[in-house]
């Protein structure tokens, strides 16, 4: 019989503990998973948010001396994950083992922040007004998950059609950002994590099935959490067509409301929004982003991952 790939991470991960030093002076720590990225790219967020938070930031990265020399330069825990012999699941999802883990080594923590960190700036300190419990914020105001055929896509994947109805009519949330009491946001890991087991290795594994799960945790009340509307302490904007968002002069992002979020997420996917970033907080390199051609290596595994999922996984 074959085993579970994911379920064989899963029982490993969950049993790991972090012995990454750690500053117990700290109570508010921020979380990300970065690996795959040059120093240049992760600028723009740790010099943003450095300059508003003096607490812990721990992030995820490759073992690159440039980037771990930058990250030094501005007092962040660089955590270089290690790699199991033979499978992980996609970067999306192993992130949420790590926070768990590094959650679980520091029991001193009362806030977190969960964050996307390549496309996420800071315009405020995230924890200036405590969250009294888990926060997760809506995608985009007024859609409902049906209306996103990436959502409905991972969401019937994970859980099978007739459930995914079921929540069709709830709004889309956004995995990117998830901000509150650190126990909770430990709970939505495991969570997460465990409803991802239900299916194959190779869809709870994939990109989108952390997006996925996010969703179906909150919305059938798996783990209890305050969903929040857009353009308040978070202010997603990648499904924004850009028209009422502005770059004021001093570098600051206004919303379509004239408000302004502390944290902004997915600004990259706006140039005038971009320029501004990239003036302010990194390098001409940052925000530059150049779409790669397709290789027949690239069609090849898309090709055989599509095929892995539609046959059946024995346990």
């Amino acid at each position: 019989m074959f085993v579970s790939r994911y379920l064989g991470w899963l029982a490993a991960s969950l049993a790991a503990t972090s012995d990454v030093p750690a500053p117990r002076r700290h109570r508010r720590a921020v979380m990300g998973f970065a690996t795959g990225y040059p120093a240049a790219a992760l600028e723009p967020f740790v010099r943003s948010l450095r300059d508003r938070f003096d607490g812990e930031i721990i992030l995820a990265v490759d073992d690159d001396p440039d980037v771990r020399a930058f990250l030094d330069a501005f007092q962040v825990t660089a955590v270089t994950p290690v790699q199991p012999p033979e499978w992980s699941p996609h970067p999306v999802m192993e992130r949420f083992a790590a926070y768990d883990a590094w959650i679980r080594s520091r029991p001193w923590l009362t806030q977190v922040l969960l964050t996307d960190v390549r496309d996420v700036i800071f315009q405020g300190d995230p924890f200036a007004r405590p969250a009294g419990e888990l926060e997760v914020y809506v995608e985009r105001e007024g859609d409902t998950l049906a209306e996103h055929a990436f959502n409905r896509k991972h969401i019937t994947a994970l859980v099978g059609p007739e459930l995914a109805a079921r929540l069709m009519d709830r709004p889309c949330l956004c995995v990117g950002t998830v901000l509150g009491p650190a126990a909770e946001a430990a709970r939505l890991c495991r969570t997460m994590l465990m409803l991802a087991a239900v299916p194959r290795s190779d869809v709870g594994g994939a990109f989108g099935a952390d997006q996925a799960a996010c969703n179906i945790a909150v919305h059938l009340g798996l783990v209890p959490a305050r969903i929040q509307p857009n353009y308040g302490r978070v202010a997603t904007i990648g499904e924004d067509d850009g028209a009422g968002l502005i770059w004021r002069d001093d570098g600051v992002i206004i919303n379509p409301d004239g408000g302004v979020s502390p944290i902004v997420h997915q600004y990259d996917r706006h140039p005038h929004l971009a320029d501004g970033v990239r003036l302010r907080w990194g390098r001409a390199e940052h925000c530059v982003v150049e779409a790669r051609k397709k290789t027949f290596s690239d069609r090849r595994k898309r090709l055989a991952i599509s095929v892995q999922r539609r046959l059946p996984e024995l346990r």
